[in-house]
């Protein structure tokens, strides 16, 4: 995949710290969003508890990609569905545009899914394969009650063709098209209601390589004609260097680190940042640090106390596993949540 001939996104701003005034421009702002699932109960025991997401907060502006990255069972999945709440949080707020939509009745959530909408991973699974592609985009602006069938069957054209695709599509069934091809229909789908806010879930994760490429080529055309805010979530560092302008890294359920791109790529402050970097090979790499990590990452039903990333970390104390860190902000866009305040990753890169 040639990710290189993608432009990474200009956040020469941001790296620079000159940031917008979030609290006054965002779309979306989370606050200490938290969800815990229940597992079956074996035998007598008590029922085993999965803590996917762990009072996390975070916001994002009107046009901006936020990239979204972690290991397998860090919780980024659910973190994406608990925003637009296909999932219900057991605690915390999810304002868009000032509205918690956690207080919001199922018809006035309804509305407010015009404005957030889903690219799932997996094309294949995300449109009905007894439904003609025409009809699956159609069925959106029906559901929002949104134009006569006339201009539906009009709307659904436009958006094919802004997405790669003929007119003709509309008339062919989902199994006639390529998985790269499923994509582009199902961000078309996305596209349907004019939304302001896209989750996208690993959404060229389940592509071949060679078409990777034009799928993110076009997530970003689209995101820049359109003013979209999107939630990028991926575990491909070198995919979310090219497409976000922020980075958050998750880590069992909580927020490591908060950084714009370029910054964060260049110079890790947290650990376990510098470690995905280390294990990743990547474009355009200005750290040399080599922060490896050992093991694997553990079970979210039984995470370590304190610091969840500390039995993992070259560098954790016995305090480490006290206290649970809080996310600190440290000027110029960057936030870290650990207890080493004297702890500066670059210093020990330099060295």
């Amino acid at each position: 995949m040639e990710l290189n001939k993608i432009q990474p996104a200009d956040d020469s701003n941001v790296a620079n710290g000159i940031l917008p005034n979030l609290s006054a421009t965002s779309l979306l702002s989370v606050s200490n969003l938290s969800k815990t699932f229940e597992l079956p109960r074996e035998g007598w025991g008590t029922v085993p508890r999965l803590r996917a997401v762990d009072k996390v907060s975070f916001t994002i502006s009107e046009g901006e990609v936020l990239g979204l990255v972690g290991e397998s069972g860090s919780g980024k999945s659910t973190l994406g569905r608990l925003v637009l709440r296909l999932i219900e949080s057991d605690t915390g707020a999810v304002h868009l545009e000032g509205t918690d939509i956690r207080r919001l009745s199922q018809r006035q959530l309804q509305d407010a899914r015009q404005k957030m909408q889903m690219i799932f991973q997996d094309p294949f699974a995300s449109l009905n394969p007894r439904r003609k592609v025409g009809a699956a985009i159609e069925e959106v602006l029906e559901l929002h009650g949104m134009q006569e069938p006339l201009a539906r069957s009009e709307r659904c054209k436009e958006l094919l063709g802004q997405v790669g695709m003929s007119p003709e599509d509309a008339q062919r069934w989902p199994r006639e098209f390529s998985g790269g091809q499923r994509q582009r229909i199902a961000i078309a789908r996305a596209l349907a209601v004019n939304p302001k806010l896209l989750v996208a879930d690993e959404p060229v994760s389940a592509l071949d390589v060679s078409v990777q490429a034009g799928i993110l080529a076009l997530l970003r055309e689209l995101q820049s004609r359109l003013s979209l805010a999107i939630l990028f979530i991926s575990h491909d560092l070198s995919v979310v260097e090219v497409m976000a302008d922020r980075v958050m890294v998750m880590y069992l359920g909580r927020i490591m680190e908060v950084a714009p791109t370029r910054a964060l790529f260049n110079a890790p402050l947290h650990p376990y940042t510098a470690g995905l970097l280390a294990a990743a090979p990547r474009l355009n790499s200005g750290s040399k640090l080599q922060v490896m990590l050992g093991g694997e990452i553990p079970s979210p039903i039984d995470p370590p106390s304190g610091c969840v990333f500390r039995t993992r970390c070259p560098f954790a104390l016995p305090a480490c596993a006290q206290e649970v860190p809080e996310l600190k902000d440290l000027g110029q866009g960057r936030l870290r949540a650990c207890l080493r305040d004297d702890l500066d990753l670059p210093q020990v890169q330099a060295a």
